[in-house]
């Protein structure tokens, strides 16, 4: 993008889209109020598409809809409005097309006959002042090797008018473009954005991310985008996937599934984190067994606050997680360690590091069952100002542990991961205010 204001009374003006994701959204005040997610076209008759305006970040978790009639200037790294923005989520019509959801990666013939090509990038140009159109495509040739396989050629822009099916649906749609957009996404945030594409969009994303990203992200997802999500993968990829979830999460995503689905892909995992999944499946809703993670950070009584604190660093743990080691001997994993006590974070940090856990340990922590409600753990936890508590069966062997976060989705409403953050405010507020 030129570094010149793009005034918008200007005609004739040039910007490709690619350059517009992230750029922030300012009011006439110069106050920051989001940045560009994405551009909304409308295609006529004449396959003409008209740039309408763009999806405006303005959370982690919201997106709104600005109007082009809104856009009084567009700069590098800005885009100024005339500071009116409607605080309604955006939702895509069917009419409505997302540029770099749905138009990047796009594979493309040429009306000369010359192949198929794939979009890279979307130029935007003005003809009126506040009317902008799609004029031309940066694209990549397609070649095909004697093998089949597909790769990239020379580089080449284009005219819309020189390609044909812009606008046809394909489920086999690379998403590499979204991927790279998103790559900084907390997975919550990541999740939400995927809540939002269209279905067959959804699974082009979730196959080109890595497993263990893609299980971040089915934890945060709600159970019908997940479950179809899931579904739609490859059994051993699916499979895959499922081995590096939490187990709890991933015991809770096998429950939604079909029962020939789920017992297939459980053949297919690892078979100590079927097992797992398995034994958590097994308990009723709401108890703190079928909460719990079967993957606490355990060490002997023998090990080290040095031994603890490298323990807990590592960055796929959860925070929640992290807050307490269990004491157990061996063999030190669920179910089978006798649980012996606990050592708090904040306890460890306030010893040397060659102090055995065995001296420091709490052992006066209460332990839950694995049929103890919800109830009673939220109680627990709230009562000792803990994050994390130890699931112990009858016989004093460690079983798991529940976590915070655990208990309050538990008690959030069940399809909150697929309202807006507003509504489920609303939800909980007029649920606690009675």
């Amino acid at each position: 993008m030129s570094s010149a204001p793009l005034n918008v009374g200007t005609t004739g003006r040039r910007v490709f889209i690619g350059k517009l994701a992230g750029t922030s959204v300012f009011d006439p005040l110069g106050e920051k109020v989001g940045v560009i997610h994405d551009v909304v076209v409308t295609f006529r008759l004449n396959s003409t598409a008209n740039v309408i305006g763009f999806v405006v970040e303005v959370g982690p978790r919201k997106r709104v809809f600005l109007p082009f009639t809104r856009v009084t200037v567009l700069e590098a790294g800005s885009v100024i409005t005339t500071g009116l923005l409607n605080i309604r989520s955006f939702t895509q019509r069917p009419v409505e097309t997302l540029v770099i959801t749905e138009l990047f990666d796009r594979e493309v013939t040429m009306n000369d006959g010359s192949g198929t090509v794939k979009i890279l990038d979307v130029a935007m140009q003005q003809r009126r002042p506040r009317d902008w159109i799609i004029s031309t495509l940066h694209v990549q040739r397609i070649r095909t090797t004697t093998l089949g396989f597909k790769r990239g050629g020379t580089t080449m822009t284009v005219g819309v008018d020189e390609v044909s099916s812009l606008l046809k649906t394909d489920s086999n749609q690379a998403a590499t473009a979204l991927i790279q957009q998103t790559e900084d996404m907390k997975p919550a945030d990541l999740a939400d954005f995927i809540h939002d594409l269209p279905a067959d969009r959804q699974l082009a994303v979730a196959a080109e991310l890595p497993d263990s990203r893609l299980a971040d992200v089915l934890e945060e997802l709600g159970d019908d985008d997940r479950v179809s999500i899931l579904s739609q993968l490859e059994a051993g990829r699916a499979a895959d996937v499922l081995d590096v979830m939490q187990p709890d999460d991933a015991a809770d995503l096998v429950a939604e599934l079909p029962v020939e689905t789920a017992q297939s892909l459980l053949s297919l995992m690892e078979p100590d984190e079927a097992a797992d999944v398995r034994r958590l499946m097994a308990y009723k809703e709401s108890t703190a067994g079928s909460l719990m993670t079967t993957e606490p950070v355990i060490l002997g009584p023998d090990a080290t606050v040095a031994q603890m604190l490298a323990s807990i660093r590592r960055s796929d743990l959860p925070v929640s997680l992290a807050a307490a080691t269990f004491i157990a001997r061996p063999p030190l994993e669920t179910p089978t360690g006798q649980y012996l006590g606990a050592v708090h974070f904040q306890r460890a940090l306030r010893e040397p590091p060659n102090t055995l856990l065995g001296t420091i340990m709490d052992t006066d922590l209460d332990k839950l069952s694995p049929n103890a409600h919800v109830a009673t753990v939220t109680r627990l936890l709230a009562t000792y100002n803990l994050t994390v508590l130890p699931v112990v069966d009858e016989d004093g062997h460690l079983l798991g542990a529940v976590s915070v976060d655990d208990v309050l989705d538990e008690l959030l409403p069940r399809d909150w991961r697929d309202w807006d953050d507003d509504v489920t405010d609303r939800v909980m507020a007029r649920s606690i205010d009675g």
